[in-house]
């Protein structure tokens, strides 16, 4: 049954939408919907005053139309709707650029820190090998005091002869430097898992943004809803 068929009065039809437009009950949605249910609901959600309600309630920064414009609340309110949709997008579109940015960046400090750890990593493998060698060099020499058979004894000499460099001195300096490259790896790895950790959370948060593209509206306007019947519907209605 619709509100002309029902023994409700216009009045009180009236009054009902005036206390769900002042309680915050009410909003430009509900007065769409009703618009549409019957020809008196039609015509009483059209009252400028409910248009001139819902403008200040939803938009309270800008001026309510007043009372002696010519062009309807309806309309205004469409307009000024209309105005703050596309400065939210605007909003949206610039907060997408900017987490795209910061995703980029982190992407680009990831590759040089990976590029880095490569690189302390060859230079430990390195270090590693010359570390063994003199290590081999050093029992060699020792062993060269003690008898065994004339070959190999001979490569034992042979090793120790090609190495001019004191053997402890090096060995203890290549080992401090492979203590530096564990470190260096170390502190490489630690930053690379909090960099991959601040990336994925800007991918989630550009997901949730793009996904999302109204959320952080803080109008008492409802998200805009981008169902196109409900768009027709909205927009014959204020026509």
């Amino acid at each position: 049954m619709s509100a002309s068929d029902s023994a409700l009065p216009e009045e009180l039809w009236r009054q009902i939408l005036e206390i769900g437009i002042e309680s915050s009950n009410f909003n430009y949605k509900d007065l769409c919907c009703l618009s549409i249910t019957c020809t008196l609901l039609n015509r009483l959600s059209s009252d400028d005053s409910l248009w001139s309600s819902l403008f200040s309630a939803d938009f309270p920064q800008y001026q309510p139309p007043s009372s002696s414009c010519s062009v309807s609340s309806k309309w205004l309110y469409k307009i000024r709707y209309e105005k703050v949709r596309e400065q939210k997008l605007l909003a949206h579109r610039r907060a997408v650029l900017r987490i795209q940015s910061e995703i980029n960046e982190h992407s680009r400090r990831i590759g040089e820190m990976e590029l880095r750890s490569k690189e302390e990593k060859g230079k430990m493998k390195n270090t590693v090998a010359e570390l063994l060698n003199l290590r081999k060099i050093r029992q060699a020499k020792v062993a060269l005091n003690v008898w065994q058979p004339e070959i190999v004894r001979g490569k034992q000499k042979q090793m120790v002869e090609q190495c001019n460099v004191p053997i402890d001195n090096r060995i203890h300096a290549i080992e401090m430097e492979l203590k530096l490259c564990k470190q260096q790896i170390q502190g490489l790895e630690k930053a690379l898992s909090v960099e991959k950790k601040r990336m994925q959370t800007a991918k989630e948060k550009l997901a949730s943004v793009e996904y999302h593209p109204l959320r952080e509206f803080n109008s008492r306007v409802s998200p805009i809803d981008e169902h196109d019947m409900r768009r027709k519907r909205f927009k014959n209605f204020i026509k």
